[in-house]
């Protein structure tokens, strides 16, 4: 008998001046997880849009269903996509693909979406970026006025180059809540090390948001970390195309 897929559901609040309240369902580092359960959950709470925070995609072996996502999630509500590493763990590009499904790829780009603007910075995993988060699609994002949401799969980006800027609101994962958790505390995260300062959890006032994902893509167990759906309100519908940089 398959096991059944358990995860938390973790709802922050932030605060805006924005002319009426938005929800978000936030979902991050699926890597071949059930779909199913998710989706369910997502459609029950009704968000205003879904964003994907990056490794929806796992790899060469287990894409489908990061594929089946994102052309079942946008029958829910409107979906962005964000590029994390994993989606460049695959021998074909996965931009198309997204795109042809219905989500809005944000590929250093950003939409306008209700009364705020919703942007995101792809990995520098990406072969094209030089191994560099691409500064300059940050600097003119930060230049928007009004509230602005980052989707940012790494938070170890959000220090060097988005803390400074005029960005609200950053969304990360990649972290996997740090695999281990104690003391509401992870153990170990790709790209941050031994007991990494951005796992999960929101940080810097809450300009910061951290997911700690849904799938587990290493044979290593959680433990006191439950996979996580994250539900992000702001204190508010149509999708403009993306900007390029």
């Amino acid at each position: 008998m398959a096991r059944e897929f358990r995860f938390v559901t973790t709802e922050y609040r932030v605060a805006a001046n924005v002319p009426r309240p938005l929800a978000f369902a936030f979902v991050s580092d699926l890597h071949g997880c059930p779909n199913g359960p998710i989706l369910d959950a997502i459609a029950e709470l009704s968000p205003d849009a879904i964003l994907c925070g990056g490794d929806i995609i796992h790899n060469n072996g287990e894409w489908e269903r990061g594929a089946e996502f994102y052309r079942l999630a946008p029958k829910i509500a409107p979906t962005f996509a964000s590029l994390g590493n994993h989606e460049f763990y695959v021998d074909f590009d996965v931009r198309p693909l997204i795109r042809q499904s219905g989500a809005v790829l944000l590929d250093n780009a950003f939409a306008d979406f209700a009364d705020i603007t919703v942007g995101a910075l792809t990995s520098a995993y990406d072969p094209e970026s030089g191994g560099k988060p691409n500064a300059r699609f940050l600097a003119r994002f930060a230049e928007r006025s009004g509230f602005k949401l980052l989707l940012c799969h790494h938070p170890e980006y959000y220090e060097r180059y988005i803390k400074p800027l005029a960005i609200d609101l950053t969304l990360s994962g990649h972290a996997h809540g740090g695999q281990w958790r104690f003391f509401d505390r992870g153990v170990f995260s790709p790209w941050q090390g031994l007991f990494p300062k951005r796992s999960g959890g929101a940080y810097d006032g809450g300009r910061l948001i951290v997911g700690r994902g849904l799938g587990n893509p290493v044979i290593i167990p959680r433990i006191n970390n439950a996979p996580e759906l994250v539900v992000v309100r702001i204190g508010g519908e149509k999708v403009d195309a993306p900007v390029d940089f």
